[in-house]
């Protein structure tokens, strides 16, 4: 049957709120401004920096879009906004580590990009990516095979709200199977993605398929909704099951 035979909804009260602080680090967010449609200026992402300092995190990985058609942002364009980050919160005191990686969408561009070895990772080489909304890319396995043959360690950004595959669940079993880590977007826990991605969420905690939670932070409104999802279960969960490894980044 797999890990993913059962796909129901649970009534579960609410708990008391979750301590994000035992992570320490946050690995997917949007804050270096300007380049992507995260923070827009500096003041943006103080408030929003300040915001995540206040939920429990001592360093975020900030991790901007690089796409072909869209957020061109090289590594170049990148660490460059994340120095002009960095003096900002060290200008106004803020007592939060900033670093940088970026979240790769998976197009035509990103095969020659690892090729190339022109990508930024995070931690110990993890290589976070997205993939279209639409479909699976027919390339996706061949990739993910390129990026662990360059060393690299392919970590899939939040794999719970790809509708794709809702009505064939073993496709996630599959790409675990091939080493793939799955990072999870925390507000997803709380319905932020709709009530599927909601499901398909817990039944990733329940087979012990996270290995990274991520706040994908884009603005403020992001920030309440990660205040509302504290209470949630299922992040309680998740931060017991000694699964992820945020707090060894």
């Amino acid at each position: 049957m797999g890990l993913f035979s059962k796909l129901f909804t649970r009534k579960e009260a609410d708990m008391p709120p979750a301590d994000l602080s035992v992570l320490g680090v946050d690995v997917h967010s949007h804050f270096i401004p300007g380049i992507d449609d995260g923070a827009q200026n500096l003041a943006q992402t103080i408030e929003l920096l300040t915001a995540m300092r206040a939920l429990g995190y001592r360093k975020v990985i900030t991790t901007p879009h690089s796409m072909a058609d869209g957020y061109r942002n090289s590594p170049e364009i990148i660490l460059g906004g994340l120095e002009k980050v960095r003096r900002e919160v060290a200008r106004v005191g803020l007592d939060i580590q900033v670093e940088a990686a970026a979240e790769y969408y998976l197009d035509h561009d990103l095969a020659p990009k690892v090729e190339g070895r022109s990508v930024l990772t995070f931690g110990t080489n993890y290589l976070l990516f997205e993939l279209p909304f639409i479909s699976e890319p027919s390339m996706l396995k061949q990739l993910v095979f390129q990026m662990q043959t360059q060393g690299y360690k392919p970590v899939l950004a939040h794999p719970e709200r790809y509708a794709f595959w809702y009505n064939d669940l073993a496709r996630y079993t599959e790409l675990k199977e091939r080493g793939v880590l799955f990072q999870l977007n925390l507000i997803a826990l709380s319905g932020a993605y709709g009530p599927q991605a909601k499901q398909v969420a817990e039944r990733l905690i329940d087979a012990g398929a996270y290995e990274f939670l991520g706040s994908d932070c884009h603005h403020m409104g992001h920030v309440e909704a990660i205040r509302n999802t504290l209470v949630r279960p299922y992040l309680h969960k998740l931060i017991a099951s000694g699964k992820l490894l945020n707090s060894t980044l």
